[in-house]
């Protein structure tokens, strides 16, 4: 099977962690306020955690003979995640809901992977999503947490 679906699906997830990786950049970079040290340095381990997570999604995309996307181009074209301009005038709320809508997003790309590697018998990649989502989950959970709100997460 050469996995048509699975291949784009995880192509979407390049784009739009690649855009993730710019935007918790972003964050890094815009925020000021109350704990600052604190949360600069998690931007550091969230934009880690979310390059790692690209790193394995294009070499799995390579491994079942796709391209994965490569430019700057590419990842604007293609990404669903909006590209903001940074202000220093966001509070950590602004910030930390940015950070939730973000994540939010590849929470729905790598359910369409499950989805679709599912579909398509190819089990590593739909392994692989199902790790991803479910990390994400558990940072949308801890971000809502601190904004004083419910997971709100639709498994």
């Amino acid at each position: 099977m050469k996995f048509t679906q699975t291949k784009v699906a995880l192509n979407q997830l390049v784009a739009d962690l690649s855009q993730a990786s710019t935007a918790i950049h972003q964050i890094h970079w815009y925020l000021r306020g109350a704990n600052f040290i604190t949360w600069h340095e998690r931007m550091d381990d969230y934009r880690n955690q979310i390059e790692s997570q690209l790193d394995e999604v294009a070499e799995r995309l390579i491994i079942i003979d796709g391209a994965p996307f490569s430019t700057l181009e590419e990842f604007v074209k293609e990404t669903k995640i909006k590209s903001i301009e940074g202000h220093y005038n966001r509070n950590l709320s602004d910030h930390l809901t940015r950070l939730i809508e973000i994540f939010r997003t590849l929470i729905e790309d790598y359910h369409h992977v499950i989805d679709v590697a599912g579909d398509e018998s190819d089990n590593v990649s739909e392994d692989m999503a199902i790790g991803f989502k479910g990390e994400l989950e558990k940072l949308v959970w801890m971000l809502q947490a601190e904004l004083g709100n419910a997971p709100e997460i639709d498994a």
